[in-house]
């Protein structure tokens, strides 16, 4: 794409409205904190880089859709490369992260599973004697995961017995479909613990949510419009409200006075405009590699190392959840295109720390069905020979993708300072600004964990009797959890933000997205996410209104 270098120093041309708050991203964090401020009477503008994504053209709706999420449709911005993109400078990263810039984010991408962190997450260096705690615990954290589940329309099962008392759900869960009924029969077997998905997707219509059309491509856009996408829930009701969505809107800095605080952000438009938008309150919501990247280019003569960056922590601790899966493939007729996909099963058997394993900490686990004839085809092309797989062969091939279960796992990631986010030297956006790169190494103990979880979902294929059984030990560019650069905490020595989201070198400056995480845990993250912006939001409205501080 053809890039603009004078629009990375170009002067503000138009100064907008003040408002009292301006959101920088409108992914799932954005969008709640958006609403959240909205809904108390605030004046809100959310800047949003990309633009807002019709149901209607996700390549799903296609029969083509597996040749469409290739390129135009693909989970990684470097292999997109949209107008709304950046590039990410990957040269020293053993992973590539996955992100999506749009209204709603990275939730158009996500599976929509919504498992919470567990009690111990939050206690990790008590437990364990590694990484460290979180300033809050889960029992502070559950009544704002209770109201943002109410409010999508969360579908699950009450009770699961990974979590404390008290768990409980608006909807009923998804149907288990005949793969996880599969999936149930190997985990019964080998006697682990199992509960029925939770997913983020109603199974009846909820607001501006339709009920699951069971699609099965949940990970590539829902044609249906029933995944809790950021865009069809939250964003639309923050509008409601009188909220103001910006699209084609790239931040390149955050503004500060000389007393330090936050005064309002420079935007850059389609056209090259440069914007200044004043607010009262500025909140970064643009995931754990954007936001560190505008802490980093908000750098001036009063914050040379970086805004918000006296603990020399921004960017640091990058936790990326690296993935494994076991592919297995059954005699049995399974439908397996039907979703979602989304979690059909989850199982918390290997999340916590075992004193007789030689790691600590552990993965999260859940079966999901396989749809798509390609992705089957992909699957077998690293475990068969050319004359199995190609030719007369392909077409058995194929069609054994209504027969697959795939068992896939988030092992837990512990921050390490030297996996980071720093600005590249070399590669630059549209606009000349510079890109985020990532410095990230799999830990041994996190390989350890891999290799572990790899054997066992082996076992629980072997169990429920698969045919075949594909294994990948790391999926380079998976899961798209993009956790721990701007780490909450205590301790301004040792954090970025407190438990509240404030940065605790500028008072009005807010992080609500999954970059405030202290440690990963192995749960997806935005159910976690999610909540942490509604805390962030709330307390962000009674600092406003001058109510009490917490």
């Amino acid at each position: 794409m053809a890039v603009d270098h004078s629009r990375a120093t170009a002067p503000v041309e138009v100064t907008d409205d003040p408002v009292d708050v301006v959101v920088v991203g409108a992914g799932p964090s954005g969008s709640v904190v958006t609403h959240t401020a909205a809904t108390a009477g605030l004046s809100v503008v959310c800047l949003e880089q990309g633009d807002w994504v019709n149901p209607s053209d996700f390549p799903a709706n296609q029969p083509e859709w597996e040749l469409l999420i290739q390129h135009d449709w693909a989970h990684d911005p470097n292999v997109r490369a949209l107008p709304s993109d950046y590039p990410v400078d990957v040269t020293d990263s053993d992973m590539w992260p996955v992100m999506f810039n749009a209204v709603g984010g990275g939730s158009l991408f996500y599976g929509a599973e919504w498992p919470r962190l567990l009690p111990s997450d939050f206690r990790v260096k008590t437990l364990d004697g590694v990484a460290d705690d979180w300033p809050i615990s889960y029992n502070d954290l559950k009544p704002y995961h209770d109201e943002v589940d109410a409010f999508i329309g969360v579908s699950g099962l009450d009770g699961d017995t990974a979590y404390p008392d008290g768990l409980e759900y608006p909807l009923p869960p998804q149907p288990l479909g005949k793969p996880g009924l599969k999936a149930v029969e190997g985990a019964n077997k080998l006697g682990w613990h199992w509960w029925p998905g939770t997913n983020a997707i109603p199974s009846q219509k909820n607001k501006t949510l339709e009920q699951c059309g069971r699609w099965g491509v949940c990970e590539w856009g829902c044609p249906q419009g029933a995944k809790a996408s950021f865009d069809l829930i939250y964003m639309p009701q923050a509008q409601q409200v009188g909220a103001r969505v910006e699209t084609g809107a790239r931040v390149r800095k955050v503004v500060t006075d000389d007393a330090g605080n936050a005064t309002g952000v420079e935007w850059i438009d389609r056209n090259g405009t440069v914007h200044y938008q004043p607010a009262r309150s500025v909140v970064l919501c643009a995931n754990g590699i954007g936001t560190p990247r505008l802490l980093l280019m908000s750098a001036d003569d009063a914050h040379p190392d970086g805004l918000a960056n006296s603990s020399g922590l921004v960017g640091r601790n990058l936790m990326l959840h690296p993935n494994c899966t076991a592919l297995g493939y059954y005699e049995d007729e399974l439908e397996s295109w039907r979703g979602p996909a989304g979690q059909l099963i989850h199982s918390m058997e290997f999340y916590e720390t075992d004193p007789s394993r030689d790691f600590v900490r552990g993965a999260k686990l859940h079966a999901l069905p396989t749809p798509g004839p390609l992705n089957v085809i992909e699957a077998h092309r690293t475990d068969l020979d050319f004359d199995e797989l190609w030719g007369e062969p392909i077409h058995d091939v194929a069609r054994s993708a209504s027969r697959g279960v795939l068992w896939a796992a988030n092992t837990e990631d512990l921050p390490e300072e030297h996996n980071r986010v720093t600005l590249s030297a070399d590669q630059v956006d549209s606009d000349g600004l510079p890109a985020p790169k990532v410095e990230y190494t799999v830990s041994e103990n996190t390989w350890k964990i891999l290799r572990f979880t790899v054997d066992r979902m082996v076992e629980a294929h072997q169990a429920a009797g698969a045919a075949r059984i594909i294994t990948q030990e790391l999926w380079v560019d998976q899961p798209g959890h993009l956790l721990g650069t701007a780490r909450m905490g205590d301790d301004p020595a040792a954090s970025v933000v407190d438990s509240y989201g404030r940065a605790h070198d500028v008072a009005n400056l807010y992080l609500a997205d999954g970059s405030i995480f202290v440690t990963s845990g192995s749960a997806n993250p935005t159910c976690t996410i999610t909540a942490l912006a509604l805390r962030v939001g709330k307390q962000l409205v009674d600092d406003l209104q001058g109510k009490d501080p917490s």
